[in-house]
C-alpha cells in the first residue's frame, strides 16, 4: 500500500486515493499508529465523485469517523493536486459536513469552511466561559489570560459532555493563540484548523481582533484566517512529509 504522509499546521496526516468506498476505521487505527504504524492525527482517503474533483473519508487516529477537518482539508488538497487527482488548483470536494473549496498555491493552501453555526448561546462551567460552534464540526471555545490555563481535565470532561472538540485561546495584540483538545485523537494536539477557526469567529464577532487575523496553534506556525462575505477562510503551510510503501497493515 503506497500512502503518503503530511503535515498542515503540525496536525499530521496518512493519505491515500482508492476507487473504493468502504469501512476503514481498523486500517485507520494500524495506520495512525505511532509505534506500529506510520503515526498519524488521522487517515484520509480520497475517492473520485460524479460532478466534485473528489471526495474523502476521514478518520481520527483512535478510527472514528470525523465530518470535517480543517487542516486535513488542506493536505488532502495539495496531495490530490501533486498526485493528478485534479488539475484545478481551486477544487471543491465533498466531505461529510458538506462541499469544501481549497486552493493550491505551491506549498500554501487555502480552504473556505462550512459557515459557522452556533450551537448554543454562551454559558459558564468549570469557572470557564464557553461559546459553542460548528466550523464543520463541534467546537467549545474560552477565552484566557494565559495559554497556562489550558486544562486537561477539564477539557476532556467538556469534550465527552458536549461531544466536542474544545479550544483555550488568548488574543494577543491583535493575534489569537490557541491550544485544542481533539475528540478522536483524545488529547490535546499541534493544531486543529476548524478549532482556530471556530476562535477567530468568536473573536471577530466580540470585535476583538479583524476581518483578517493570524492564529498560532501550540506548533507555532502561522495560519491566516479572514471573514468575508459571510464565509470562514483559513491559508497556512502545508508539507509533504514522505511516501512509503506499507506493508502487513490493510
Amino acid at each position: 500500500m503506497n500512502v503518503s504522509k503530511y503535515s498542515a499546521s503540525g496536525n499530521d496526516f496518512v493519505i491515500f486515493h482508492s476507487f473504493l468506498k468502504k469501512d476503514r476505521k481498523k486500517l485507520a487505527i494500524k495506520l495512525c499508529n505511532r509505534f506500529d504504524g506510520v503515526g498519524a492525527d488521522g487517515l484520509i482517503v480520497l475517492i473520485p465523485h460524479k460532478t466534485l474533483d473528489f471526495q474523502w473519508e476521514f478518520y481520527n487516529s483512535n478510527g472514528s469517523v470525523a465530518e470535517m477537518c480543517g487542516n486535513g482539508s488542506r493536505a488532502a488538497a495539495h496531495y490530490a493536486f501533486k498526485n493528478g487527482l485534479t488539475k484545478k488548483k481551486n477544487m471543491k470536494f465533498l466531505t461529510l459536513a458538506g462541499v469544501i473549496e481549497s486552493s493550491v498555491r505551491g506549498q500554501e493552501v487555502e480552504t473556505m469552511l462550512t459557515d459557522p453555526i452556533e450551537l448554543k448561546s454562551p454559558f459558564s462551567e468549570f469557572d470557564f466561559e464557553w461559546s459553542f460552534y460548528d466550523t464543520g464540526v463541534p467546537h467549545l471555545v474560552t477565552f484566557v489570560n494565559h495559554l497556562e490555563d489550558y486544562s486537561q481535565e477539564v477539557a476532556s470532561k467538556m469534550r465527552y459532555k458536549y461531544n466536542a472538540n474544545v479550544n483555550f485561546a488568548l488574543v494577543d495584540d491583535g493575534h489569537i493563540f490557541v491550544r485544542t483538545y481533539e475528540r478522536g485523537v483524545e488529547g490535546e494536539t499541534m493544531a486543529c484548523g476548524t478549532g482556530m477557526a471556530s476562535c477567530f469567529y468568536k473573536a471577530y464577532l466580540d470585535k476583538k481582533v479583524k476581518a483578517i487575523t493570524q492564529v498560532y496553534p501550540k506548533s507555532g506556525e502561522e495560519l491566516t484566517l479572514r471573514f468575508e462575505d459571510e464565509k470562514l477562510y483559513f491559508k497556512g503551510l502545508v508539507k509533504k512529509i514522505f511516501d512509503t510503501n506499507v506493508r502487513g497493515i490493510g
